[in-house]
């Protein structure tokens, strides 16, 4: 026996460090041995009993999709001792987005995510994986490879909202990233590595971390999200990564002539929102400006993240290490679910 963090769908209270069945490789899998685990918001949302699905014909779910691993054996042209990560969400075997390698836009719904819907998750002593779904972690960037599942999220999000605003004659000089914690500050080092003029709003009234990176960095506290746009004109594009369903909708107020926002931010309370009617039903229109949501990501959004990451380090190299702020063992995982602010993560190998 192994032991892993599970949880029971549905029912709050149920998460536990418990033993499962070894995984085993066989023929087509890799077998890795995870190093760390990220802990997010859906991971504590799960734990919370709030949605969650355990394999077909199983009571209980292994946590963990933000995963740091190390192969544990050759195989498949992988070699014993290289870091790795791997995909989170797969396909549904029967739709065209699917069929064409983007499990992330699944027409049907019925995909299946690790450690999230009807897969097993990483948060265990050794995984098996197909390796197809593994994307190397270069030996440079260590530990940092933990934060490759967010950035993930944000590098699909940056690219679909550059191939909205390129529908039409466009360019993204500046953007607003609505949201301090990991997803946040992620895409704000994501989009200043691509020279885009940044500015990156939250409640906190300070944040060194984003102003590490040439960001400008604004305390929503002391100044409302309207009077940025005033003071600057608006935004080619607003990520809103707080998972406030008001500031998701205010974001179509914040946006100049063709922007784009891009929702990246959960907030699934019963709710009522406002907005102003003429902005949405004639700014909106008249500039042209687009709302969508982003989930996920696929593999070449996986790919430009690793890059994007090991670019940071280069650059930013002591920014980078802060983004990890707590870091304990499988044991202690309420210590990182009450974690907030910095990314924490799950130990399960000092290796």
């Amino acid at each position: 026996m192994t032991l892993a963090l599970l949880t029971e769908p549905g029912r709050p209270g149920t998460t536990r460090v418990d033993e499962v069945e070894p995984a085993a490789a066989g023929d087509a899998l890799v077998l890795v041995r995870p190093l760390e685990v990220g802990v997010c918001g859906t991971d504590r949302e799960i734990s919370h009993g709030l949605f969650g699905v355990a394999p077909e014909g199983e009571g209980a779910l292994v946590l963990g999709h933000e995963l740091l691993g190390v192969v544990a054996a050759d195989a498949h042209g992988f070699s014993r001792g290289d870091l790795v990560t791997a995909t989170v969400r797969r396909s549904c075997g029967r739709c065209p987005a699917c069929a064409a390698g983007s499990p992330d836009s699944c027409l049907t719904g019925e995909y299946s995510e690790r450690g999230i819907t009807r897969l097993h998750g990483f948060a265990r002593e050794v995984v098996a994986e197909a390796p197809d779904e593994l994307i190397p972690i270069p030996a440079a960037l260590g530990r940092l490879g933990v934060l490759t599942e967010p950035a993930s999220v944000c590098a699909r999000a940056i690219r679909h909202a550059r191939a909205i605003g390129g529908r039409q004659p466009w360019e993204l000089r500046r953007a607003l990233v609505v949201g301090a914690g990991a997803v946040g500050m992620l895409a704000t080092y994501l989009l200043r590595l691509e020279g885009v003029e940044v500015w990156t709003a939250s409640l906190e009234p300070s944040s060194p971390l984003a102003e590490a990176s040439g960001a400008r960095y604004v305390s929503t506290a002391e100044a409302p999200l309207a009077a940025l746009r005033d003071e600057t004109g608006g935004f080619d594009l607003v990520i809103e990564a707080a998972g406030n369903a008001q500031l998701a909708a205010e974001t179509l107020g914040l946006l100049r002539r063709s922007g784009v926002a891009c929702l990246l931010g959960i907030d699934p309370r019963r709710q009522t929102v406002g907005i102003e009617g003429s902005m949405l039903a004639l700014d909106v229109i008249l500039e042209n400006r687009v709302l969508f949501g982003s989930v996920n990501a696929q593999r070449q959004d996986w790919v430009a993240a690793v890059a994007a990451l090991d670019a940071a380090r280069r650059r930013w190299p002591d920014a980078l290490e802060s983004f990890v702020g707590l870091r304990v063992p499988l044991d202690r995982f309420q210590e990182a679910f009450d974690h907030r602010g910095s990314k924490a993560t799950l130990v399960l190998s000092d290796d």
